[in-house]
């Protein structure tokens, strides 16, 4: 039978909670142990310092006054109440005087600190009335003592043989350890319970929050990519992955729709192409035009499959550039020099329709990060939308392209004085795919030019604007500040 843990124990967090809480058990356990130690450590070596003060008071009233005095001041100083030993005895371990009735066998037979803490009796415990102690009374063994005490001492022998014990006992650094050690214990057992009960609701919380980043990554794998993960506000990790993972999701959602135009318009804009292509060529087969007729047929199919092409490369282009790659590197460019190329290109054909070209303000330099041949590309697909749309005008048609810096950011802006696009949702509408407004469908073209625009100038980080112009229509493709700046 496999041991199967909780929910709560098979989360990393949980986890982790646990392995924290191990450490910090062990941690406090260890800092028990070394406070205890220290406090006795502490308490020890001050009762040793008060043994070594008693010991030299007696030492000087021993040469002041020999032993008669010496007697006298112990038995004085036996009388008042605390917790120091005194004790003189014979050659023989005898006790002549002092507060201890009693001692462990073989505490006197030895001479300076006791090795380790002895058990004994003071004086009037053991009985109701003063008996004079004998022998018997030091080598009784440690079980006959009624009420026993620990103590250490100092042990010294006289110049005549007596023995003089000054000594403490241990009762009170004893209590004081076991209150230290008690309190201790007891603080670390607080802030353990408190430690594990924060683990527990902390735990189930996250544990809580990411099941419901779970229940929501099913339902949008179930193919709802309008979910989104739950985000509570608290600012957290778990927020901020929540933040990020939605983030994409919109990406994802928007990469989509745009698939799904992109199929949509496919199928309904290159349909006609297709369809002029097929009738084209089963119409030069049903006749007998001779060679001058086939010529001409393969000649119009050799254009028709140009401009399908075309379209479709434009296609690829714009897919591309808004999945954010390119091969293309982006370099330092003369933003002047590509206005004026595309210009000079472009004014044979203005003048073919009768339209007027110009570029006035774009002499100097104006230098930006991007790539020539993408930008190039941008600005053609504007300006050759100008050139058709302004040559309906009934005013002199003409096409200005001028290049301004405010702020920071470069803009080359084209305006042209046409019928332009009055209506604001038609000029948004205008830069989507195979979008093509009602006053265009008699010029040619298949919808692409300004959905590539833009999504160059969103590869390089810019902006395509479509504004209204007194009359006509401005497009404004706007660069930002460059990065070494």
């Amino acid at each position: 039978m496999t041991l199967r843990l909780p929910a709560i124990m098979r989360t990393t967090a949980a986890r982790l909670s646990a392995l924290y809480f191990i450490l910090f058990a062990l941690c406090a356990i260890v800092l028990v142990f070394y406070m205890t130690s220290l406090s006795a450590s502490m308490l020890t070596a001050q009762t040793m310092e008060t043994i070594n003060e008693e010991v030299q008071g007696l030492d000087r009233a021993y040469r002041r006054g020999g032993l008669p005095f010496l007697v006298r001041v112990i038995e004085q100083r036996s009388r008042q109440p605390g917790a120091n030993l005194y004790l003189i005895a014979d050659a023989n371990g005898r006790i002549l005087t002092g507060n201890v009735e009693s001692l462990e066998p073989g505490v006197l037979e030895s001479e300076g600190w006791t090795d380790r803490p002895f058990m004994y009796q003071r004086y009037g415990e053991g009985s109701s009335e003063r008996r004079q102690p004998n022998v018997s009374d030091i080598e009784a063994p440690a079980t006959s003592i009624e009420t026993r005490h620990a103590a250490i001492a100092l042990i010294s022998r006289l110049p005549n043989q007596m023995i003089v014990l000054v000594g403490r006992d241990l009762g009170e650094p004893e209590r004081l350890q076991g209150v230290v050690k008690r309190a201790l214990t007891f603080a670390l057992g607080i802030m353990a319970f408190g430690g594990l009960l924060i683990w527990y609701f902390v735990g189930r919380r996250a544990l809580k929050r990411i099941d419901s980043v779970s229940d929501a990554g099913k339902r949008i794998m179930g193919g709802d990519l309008t979910g989104r993960l739950p985000v509570t506000g608290a600012g957290d990790e778990f927020d901020r992955l929540s933040e990020n993972l939605n983030t994409m999701l919109t990406r994802i959602a928007g990469l989509n729709e745009g698939l799904r135009q992109v199929s949509d318009n496919i199928a309904h804009d290159l349909k006609t192409p297709l369809t002029r292509l097929r009738n084209r060529a089963e119409a030069a087969l049903a006749g007998d035009p001779g060679e001058a007729g086939y010529r001409e047929a393969l000649e119009a199919t050799i254009a028709e499959s140009d401009r399908l092409i075309k379209t479709f490369n434009a296609i690829l282009m714009i897919s591309r550039l808004e999945a954010g790659y390119s091969a293309e590197a982006s370099v330092r460019i003369d933003l002047a020099a590509v206005v004026h190329d595309v210009v000079e290109l472009y004014e044979p054909a203005a003048e073919e329709v009768g339209v007027t070209i110009e570029a006035p303000d774009a002499g100097g330099s104006f230098f930006i990060d991007g790539n020539r041949e993408l930008i190039a590309q941008a600005l053609s697909n504007i300006v050759d939308n100008a050139i058709k749309y302004s040559s309906s005008s009934s005013q002199a048609p003409a096409v200005k392209v001028s290049i301004i810096e405010k702020d920071g950011e470069t803009s080359v802006r084209v305006a042209d004085n046409g019928p332009g696009i009055p209506d604001q949702s038609d000029r948004e509408r205008a830069t989507e795919r195979f979008v093509r407004l009602e006053q265009s469908r008699s010029q040619p073209g298949s919808g692409l030019g300004l959905s590539l625009a833009k999504a160059i100038m969103k590869f390089h980080g810019g902006r395509l604007e479509l504004l209204p112009g007194e009359p006509g229509l401005t497009v404004m493709m706007t660069f930002p500040k460059r990065r070494s700046e």
